[in-house]
């Protein structure tokens, strides 16, 4: 029988060094051949939206789909099933938004062990919801972090961010009046707002001193995050997926602007199996939309920690409800 895996009982169950771990052995199975993966289904309906995902895994044995919905005025619910590969037997059914937050963040933790830096690490953070605080989380996981910086629209969401993570991850984490301020001078950015716009909150020149540039926020064609000089300067660019070129605004953008040759676009899995080189200089550039394979890593682990354990009751939370804007 299928167990239902609520957000209670995932909350502190993978630390996230062991979601980077577990994504990192995902990405090598993909650059084995040995996953499937699907471009997303998106279908607008009278109030909302709906997308379905899809991965498969032969290595591990499970495949997975995520579907998740917005309801205008209420919010986006996420909900990630769990299946047994060689029978197809539904295992589990669990919370995707705390799913969702852990292996965005851990995502770019995967991109940041493939682009080391010495010493002392400054980050600029876009944002001050739940995926910035995962992508400080993973970057800090990596990463000897000296101090970072932040900005989000309302004063008093980012002031509560910087106490809260300053207090967690144990550095310095400011709160700043403006996106410049934010990024300029830092090693690591990580972009994880909650704009809905054309028009991008982060350029690149301001990004001179930038190493590692995250941008993790947008997943939509209709909308930019970074703007197109970002990918004009970046040596390399990574996508979770080749997918991703058809479904973010910035990387649509950047295509057609001649911003984004073949030459300089690799996946995350041909940098995890060796396939594609980091460059030792110049700005790397990170853009996740997020795929059912990083939301499979997760959960076949949940699955195999939680639920085969006999008589696992519900738990509360399933589908909890994610804000439609972000703090």
């Amino acid at each position: 029988m299928a167990v239902t895996l609520g957000s209670v009982a995932l909350n502190g169950v993978l630390e996230m060094r062991d979601a980077i771990d577990l994504l990192e052995t995902t990405y090598a199975h993909e650059a084995a051949g040995l996953t499937v993966i699907s471009p997303r289904l998106t279908t607008a309906f009278d109030g909302g939206w709906m997308r379905i995902l899809f991965a498969a895994d032969r290595q591990s044995g499970y495949y997975a789909t995520k579907a998740y919905n917005l309801t205008e005025a209420v919010g986006v619910r996420y909900v990630v099933t769990l299946y047994r590969l060689k029978d197809g037997e539904l295992l589990a059914m669990m919370d995707g938004r705390t799913i969702t937050d852990l292996r965005t963040g851990a995502a770019s933790g995967v991109a940041a062990r493939k682009v080391p830096i010495p010493g002392p690490v400054s980050i600029g953070i876009i944002g001050s919801g739940h995926q910035a605080r995962t992508q400080l989380e993973s970057l800090s996981t990596v990463y000897e972090i000296e101090s970072a910086s932040l900005y989000s629209p309302t004063a008093a969401h980012r002031e509560a961010f910087a106490r809260e993570m300053s207090a967690r991850l144990g550095f310095s984490v400011s709160a700043v009046d403006s996106m410049e301020a934010a990024v300029r001078g830092r090693t690591v950015v990580a972009a994880a707002s909650s704009s809905r716009a054309a028009e991008p909150v982060v350029r690149g020149e301001w990004l001179e001193s930038c190493r590692l540039l995250c941008a993790v926020g947008n997943t939509r064609p209709q909308f930019a995050e970074i703007d197109i000089r970002c990918f004009r300067e970046a040596t390399l660019v990574v996508m979770d997926s080749m997918l991703a070129m058809e479904e973010a605004g910035e990387l649509r953008q950047a295509l057609a602007a001649g911003a984004l040759p073949e030459s300089k676009r690799a996946t995350l899995a041909q940098i995890v199996g060796g396939k594609i080189a980091v460059p030792d200089k110049g700005m790397v550039l990170f853009k996740s939309v997020g795929t059912a394979l990083q939301d499979l890593s997760l959960a076949e682990r949940y699955y195999e920690l939680l639920g085969k354990s006999a008589g696992i009751p519900a738990a509360a939370g399933l589908g909890s409800l994610k804000q439609l804007t972000k703090q």
